[in-house]
């Protein structure tokens, strides 16, 4: 109920005979008296933060006063008119490593070159949120950093670490600089030293190997045979979707691409084959769920390696090893470096710029020769 409060008041309010009464202060909105059936009388307000309702105590009376109950409540709307009151949820969303890392990548990175926020994406969710997604920005540690970076050079990627160490770094100097965090964890860290760039080839028995086993993983499966078929990276295979195929083409736009350029990419008859097989459970090509495209390589990696008795490569190492293979066959460096995506290379400068021949034929007659090759392979 409501009443107009005094000292008096609330000295000569009656304690119920069960339950408790709310007494709410006129004048005052949201401040209350609660009065329990034991006698005990005690203040506390209500208010709305991000549209939760939140009740906060003061205490009991006359440990404190009506006075200062009141100016209590004073300091709150202040707060609130300010917007410098949060819910405890929010402020934890707020702080989650996902939703920062979310945050700094769309202010801090979103305008740098194409390539560029294309590896930062790639970093974040290949190697960040699974080991920090469940943590508070502010609790990760200079430990858990040293730990996921031991982590990644254990399974054999120096580079990968190196990448890694870069962007933890430029993220925590920004949450820094946003007073998102109090301490950068990786002050005093030692830069990782450059690691040699890989040059591991698959061989056409280990192609053969790993081919004939991927059943053994799923959709997982799938994509790497549409990997070794088309030469095109993980992500841009993993992620694809029924509606970037159009007949025998796999469109890409930049979004989905390294370089932030649109790609294409024909499907040999063995590549369309493959397609064909699989069925639609939603709009990606490889899922478990239909909702969602395949994620989290490792585990059904490892289960490849185990089953088809080959090691030490990496499912990049399946591109490198294509792009050989078409050399091996004869194709011209200009169509290989066209099938995969790349802008460097003979394809770089001024040749980029006046040179726009998409080598469309070129990448189709190269591609039907390798899955022309990769069905023979597989068939001995």
């Amino acid at each position: 109920m409501k009443k107009h409060l005094t000292e008096l008041a609330v000295q000569r309010i009656k304690t119920p005979k069960e339950g408790t009464v709310e007494y709410f202060d006129l004048g005052y909105p949201g401040l209350s008296l609660r009065v329990g059936h034991g006698g005990a009388k005690s203040f506390q307000q209500f208010y709305r933060v991000d549209g939760k309702l939140v009740r906060e105590s003061f205490g009991r009376w006359p440990a404190i006063s009506l006075a200062a109950a009141r100016a209590k409540w004073r300091e709150t709307r202040e707060k609130l008119a300010n917007g410098e009151l949060v819910t405890r949820e929010a402020k934890s969303h707020a702080l989650s490593f996902d939703r920062a890392a979310e945050d700094w990548l769309k202010r801090d990175q979103s305008q740098n070159k194409a390539s560029t926020l294309y590896q930062a994406i790639r970093t974040v969710e290949a190697e960040l949120l699974p080991a920090w997604r469940s943590k508070r920005v502010d609790q990760i540690t200079k430990a858990d950093v040293i730990a996921l970076l031991d982590s990644i050079m254990d399974r054999g990627a120096p580079i990968m670490a190196k990448r890694v160490q870069r962007i933890v770094r430029r993220f925590f100097h920004w949450c820094l600089e946003r007073d998102i965090v109090k301490v950068d964890p990786t002050v005093g860290l030692p830069r990782i030293a450059n690691g040699k760039t890989r040059e591991r080839l698959l061989s056409a028995q280990e192609l053969a190997k790993i081919w004939a086993e991927t059943d053994c993983i799923g959709p997982f499966g799938a994509a790497v045979r549409l990997l070794i078929l088309t030469g095109a990276r993980r992500e841009e295979i993993g992620q694809l979707r029924w509606s970037e195929i159009d007949g025998d083409v796999i469109h890409l736009k930049g979004h989905r691409t390294k370089n932030g350029e649109p790609h294409d990419i024909p499907l040999s008859a063995p590549a369309r084959e493959l397609l064909d097989s699989i069925p639609r459970l939603g709009a990606f090509v490889f899922t478990f769920s239909g909702t969602k495209p395949i994620n989290g390589w490792s585990r059904p990696k490892a289960k490849l390696d185990t089953v088809s008795g080959v090691s030490d490569w990496h499912v990049h190492d399946v591109r490198r090893t294509v792009a050989t293979g078409l050399e091996k066959l004869g194709i011209k460096l200009q169509v290989t470096e066209a099938i995969l995506g790349h802008t460097s290379g003979s394809r770089a400068g001024i040749v980029g710029v006046y040179q726009r021949h998409d080598y469309a034929e070129e990448k189709r007659a190269a591609l039907e020769a390798w899955g022309a090759y990769v069905a023979a392979l597989v068939r001995q």
